[in-house]
């Protein structure tokens, strides 16, 4: 079932048009990625679905509630982790919980949050004193202390060092495992490959794709690439005759064999029938960066 409808949006600042004709749905229980660089439109996006900007034409319905229309009835039902958030720098953890659970008429306990998310031993820190990761774990427990169906993570990750990139990602997957449908916009390839059910990828505010990080990836085609160094020269003529194999290039003292189907097996057979190992073998195919080329004619990280 479809918790959140959002057809034909549209929204312009003066000339110009930051979302233009965006139309998605997000499944209940998914983790639905928006996918683009800096200024493709995602953030606005999300914000006119919870309710903080009027499009300028087109529809949202989240759980069948109208985020103008029925904006008090939607806060109780989702969450939102803002893209650029903070609280009073003395205000300590335990404090804002209590606080943001007053806003609910069924709020979440804030104790069961703290001990979710990991923040027991920061309890009575005051917000100045949480590392940076530690303050995306308090604004995603902010997020999730109304009980909400829904809740909109934006640009979850940015600023920290990978391995709490890591642990906020465990905790976003454990937030769905405990039953809320997540909305999660970034502009990291690995971050929506990771966890997202599915992706719209936007760029200059229109949608280029929808589909599974898989299916993205397809899209850019079947080829794949093994990479390897032989442990003895290896005449390019061997590999170029096998059906499997569309090209051979070298960087260094490495062979890359570009080809399709079962490009590895057909490979490794070769490479023993010749009594060559390969050593540093690496198989690569498609990624996401690689479908966000072939749909935009561009990097993400390359405007």
């Amino acid at each position: 079932m479809a918790v959140i409808e959002v057809k034909d949006l549209v929204k312009q600042y003066g000339s110009h048009r930051a979302v233009d004709g965006v139309s998605f749905t997000v499944e209940e229980g998914e983790i639905f990625g928006i996918l683009g660089p800096n200024g493709a439109g995602k953030t606005t996006t999300v914000e006119c679905v919870e309710g903080l900007r009027k499009p300028d034409s087109g529809s949202v319905s989240v759980l069948g509630l109208d985020p103008r229309r029925d904006g008090r009835e939607l806060k109780q039902v989702l969450g939102a982790q803002l893209q650029e958030s903070s609280l009073p720098d003395h205000m300590r953890v335990e404090e804002a919980l209590n606080l943001y659970a007053s806003f609910y008429r069924d709020p979440a306990d804030p104790a069961h949050l703290i001990r979710m998310l990991g923040l027991e031993e920061k309890r009575k820190a005051p917000f100045a004193k949480l590392s940076g990761g530690q303050r995306q774990r308090l604004s995603i427990a902010l997020a999730l202390i109304g009980n909400p169906r829904v809740a909109v993570l934006d640009e979850l990750t940015t600023g920290l060092d990978p391995q709490a990139r890591r642990d906020t990602w465990d905790l976003v997957e454990e937030v769905r495992a405990s039953g809320v449908t997540i909305v999660l916009v970034t502009h990291f390839m690995d971050e929506a490959e990771r966890l997202c059910d599915r992706l719209a990828v936007i760029d200059s505010g229109k949608v280029a794709a929808i589909d599974t990080p898989a299916g993205l990836a397809a899209r850019a085609g079947e080829e794949q690439r093994v990479r390897f160094k032989p442990s003895r020269p290896l005449d390019d003529a061997l590999l170029l005759a096998l059906p499997e194999v569309a090209a051979v290039d070298r960087s260094g003292g490495q062979v890359i064999v570009s080809g399709r189907g079962n490009l590895l097996s057909a490979v490794a057979s070769l490479l023993a029938v010749n009594h060559i190992v390969a050593a540093d073998l690496r198989v690569e195919q498609a990624t996401l960066d690689d479908a966000f080329v072939a749909l935009t004619g561009r990097s993400l990280d390359h405007p």
